[in-house]
């Protein structure tokens, strides 16, 4: 019996929340929707691409968000230094790229592992903690609010590509 990604509880945001605990259940909400596109689905189906030239596939969305939560949360709100993005080291777009032979299974723990890092990294920083950037604009400021609106469309976008790719697959759509 081969290996098949697992199912995978979803939460939905509570309708009237205070500010911190919207934005940390709509981005909890995100992540687990990226997972259920996923689940069920063999190593094979995550990395399946799309239609030429695309070579977008859930896999590579799943190891590019894992990067996106590194790079947000703990590169620039907590500011760890030393870290690298573990499938794109340079970041010229690897995590992408390489999943015909990458390991699903570990794959999608290490985006579990990682949302997890992601939520310790800023559980102690107020919305309004400005923090400077890691990237090639160090001017570029942005408050710990920014980054969790930022990751709730960058999840959003990211998303409705797996929308596509899941029904591309197996014909599932509305997870």
């Amino acid at each position: 019996m081969s290996w098949t990604a697992p199912e995978v509880d979803r939460v939905e945001a509570e309708r009237i929340a205070a500010e911190r605990t919207s934005l940390e259940q709509w981005l909890d909400y995100h992540r687990a929707t990226l997972l259920r596109k996923c689940a069920g689905l063999t190593a094979e189906q995550l990395k399946r691409r799309s239609v030429p030239p695309s070579r977008l596939s859930l896999l590579g969305l799943v190891r590019h968000m894992t990067e996106v939560e590194r790079w947000w949360f703990r590169m620039h709100a907590a500011q760890e230094d030393g870290l690298k993005f573990p499938y794109d080291p340079d970041s010229v777009g690897l995590d992408f790229e390489e999943v015909e032979g990458a390991d699903a299974a570990a794959n999608l723990n290490a985006f579990v592992v990682e949302c997890d890092a992601s939520r310790a990294a800023v559980k102690d920083k107020g919305l309004d903690d400005v923090v400077p950037s890691r990237g090639e604009h160090p001017e570029r400021t942005r408050d710990i609010r920014w980054i969790y609106v930022h990751m709730i469309e960058e999840y959003a976008r990211h998303n409705g590509h797996a929308d596509l790719l899941r029904e591309r697959i197996d014909g599932r759509i509305g997870m």
